[in-house]
């Protein structure tokens, strides 16, 4: 007996469907028919078409597709979500798709087709957010090297009249921001969770309809961060990895997978004359619950106050075995007087911007001088002087130098147990004064003190290079970025990542990671970290054209003046170093 031949192909399906397509329609029939049918006139079937697409069926609001190339099939799809998401942001339809893409062998009957290829599609989009595109494994493999998209590996999942578990992938396009560089050297996983409560503050929205009024907002979060992150019972992302969420609506979940927290709180800050109101909602990221949420009504003068009451209710809900004593230990002390955190945070603001201007000393010279207690200001006025010598290159008097390390001096005298001024000074001493015994001694007070703060973390890093203890760097290094994932700064964790790995012979990839530095922002110590490296591999051209650059950077640039005033303790490690400059071709 012989049957009938059966046609059968291989092909990449795409299904896709709406998100609450029976919500939409109880509430306007009419007018969620027209809506489908202009998406599908101005974004879907001209999509499809210019990527040699074949829509098969549709059903209502759904559509079936099929693809000769996985990679047609995926260019669509965020083709699609991209344009979909522009429309809604811009006031148009609130309608959001959710698409599914497999490859498999399929089942030719006529114009239509059938199997599991076609079944497994229809099943991944039902594991899709609304707007998200999710893709099976065996299609993941086949454009996993060939596409500017980043994937989040979600995991075997059992899926409905599928006989076996099915590896899904979201995806999203790439973007051309830093925090897309960030998040491509980091990984695409997300960070699982620690084994203690954790939490990420986002990025408060500055509702006083005044633009210089953004430093506050900013400033409040930092604040609230910081007396969270004295808690050694509590696992707190720094600030600084919330700027890729500034400003965008962001999904809350997402932002827990990313960073590994389990809790998120958002916020407002509005300021208005000598009134202040602050709102904060705290958010259980994986479920999306509502935990807490508040405001807060005051004059500015009470703004520690206000801070304080949402940093006790926020930490009691999430660890309650904290005891009320921890809490009040928890507080940072407020400077005297409310302009001189003004000041403070208006220098923060652009150091954030990695302005290291004398505009932006003057801003934490003001801030110590209306307050003579406030360690973090003398310190941070003493790492911007530090930064511009042994960042950008710029040669300071043996007065300017003498200033700085007087300051840091003096953060150190007042900080007692406010971590990261004890370890910004820490830096300096190290740098100016080659205080190394002293500057290890405090940079791990302050890990001690604060072992959450991702800045801690990188100033005791930076001295431990300095020390000429590469291991020491290295570890501290990956320390800041676990608290800090998704830093601005963390090219900074990857050059002082990048001297430890040359000190330690692994050339490749300390240069991998100097390189990488420098894609941010290319400055006379990222570019040095690249030379050493690059000169100990061979790569003799790449180091000179280098050193060109940073040259004209910093011209004032010299080999005498590196030998007269070494970074390392190692002064064999001076003395390599001051060869590779010669070679590079620095001039004596």
């Amino acid at each position: 007996m012989t049957g009938e031949r059966v046609e059968r192909r291989l092909a990449a399906v795409l299904a896709a469907d709406v998100a609450g397509y029976s919500r939409l329609m109880g509430a306007d029939e009419v007018g969620t028919l027209e809506a489908l049918k202009a998406l599908r006139r101005e974004i879907f079937d001209p999509a499809i078409a210019s990527h040699k697409g074949r829509i098969v069926k549709t059903t209502g609001d759904g559509l079936l597709v099929e693809f000769a190339s996985v990679v047609d099939a995926v260019t669509c799809a965020t083709e699609v979500q991209n344009h979909m998401g522009s429309r809604a942001a811009n006031g148009g339809s609130n309608i959001a798709f959710r698409i599914g893409i497999n490859i498999g062998d399929v089942i030719i009957e006529g114009d239509d087709i059938f199997g599991d290829g076609v079944n497994i599609a229809a099943r991944v989009e039902n594991e899709c957010e609304p707007g998200g595109v999710c893709l099976s494994g065996s299609a993941f493999e086949q454009v996993r090297d060939k596409t500017g998209f980043f994937f989040d590996d979600l995991g075997e999942k059992l899926l409905k009249n599928i006989d076996r578990p099915v590896r899904l992938y979201a995806i999203r396009p790439r973007q051309s921001s830093t925090a897309a560089v960030m998040k491509s050297a980091l990984g695409a996983k997300p960070f699982p969770l620690p084994d203690r409560p954790s939490i990420a503050v986002l990025p408060f929205q500055n509702l006083s309809g005044d633009p210089e009024q953004e430093y506050f907002a900013d400033g409040m979060v930092e604040d609230i961060i910081t007396a969270l992150s004295r808690f050694k019972s509590l696992f707190v992302i720094a600030r600084n990895s919330m700027f890729i969420y500034k400003g965008k609506a962001v999904e809350i979940k997402r932002v827990g997978e990313e960073l590994g927290v389990r809790y998120v709180l958002e916020g407002s800050v509005r300021k208005a004359g000598n009134r202040l109101r602050i709102t904060g909602q705290l958010i259980e990221a994986a479920t999306n619950s509502h935990i807490w949420g508040d405001k807060f009504d005051g004059a500015t003068e009470d703004v520690f106050d206000l801070q304080d009451q949402i940093t006790t209710k926020v930490v009691g809900l999430i660890a309650p075995q904290i005891e009320l004593a921890e809490i009040e230990r928890a507080k940072r002390k407020p400077p005297a007087d409310l302009d001189s955190h003004d000041y403070f945070l208006r220098g923060m603001a652009s150091i954030n911007k990695y302005d290291f201007s004398e505009e932006t000393r003057l801003f934490f010279q003001k801030a110590w001088k209306l307050d003579p207690d406030y360690a973090a200001a003398y310190a941070m006025d003493a790492w911007v002087s530090m930064n511009q010598q042994a960042t950008f290159g710029i040669v300071l008097s043996d007065e300017r130098r003498a200033e700085a390390v007087r300051l840091a001096e003096t953060a150190a005298e007042l900080a007692n147990d406010d971590a990261l001024p004890l370890a910004r000074a820490a830096h300096v001493l190290v740098c100016f004064d080659h205080q190394f015994d002293r500057a290890m001694s405090m940079v791990n007070k302050a890990v001690a003190l604060n072992p959450n703060h991702g800045g801690v973390w990188h100033a005791r890093g930076q001295v431990a290079s300095m020390c000429c203890n590469p291991d020491e760097c290295i570890q501290s290094m990956a320390q800041s970025i676990r608290f800090s994932p998704r830093d601005p700064a963390i090219r900074s964790f990857w050059i002082g990542s990048s001297w430890a790995l040359w000190m330690k012979g692994q050339y490749e990839e300390g240069f991998g990671l100097a390189a990488k530095a420098i894609q941010f922002r290319p400055t006379p110590w990222s570019l040095g970290a690249y030379i050493m490296n690059a000169v100990s591999l061979g790569h003799i051209d790449q180091a000179r054209e280098a050193m060109k650059k940073s040259l004209t950077m910093a011209p004032d640039l010299s080999v005498s003046r590196f030998v007269k005033d070494p970074s390392f303790r190692d002064p064999n490690i001076n003395e390599r170093i001051a060869g590779i400059l010669r070679v590079a071709g620095m001039p004596e």
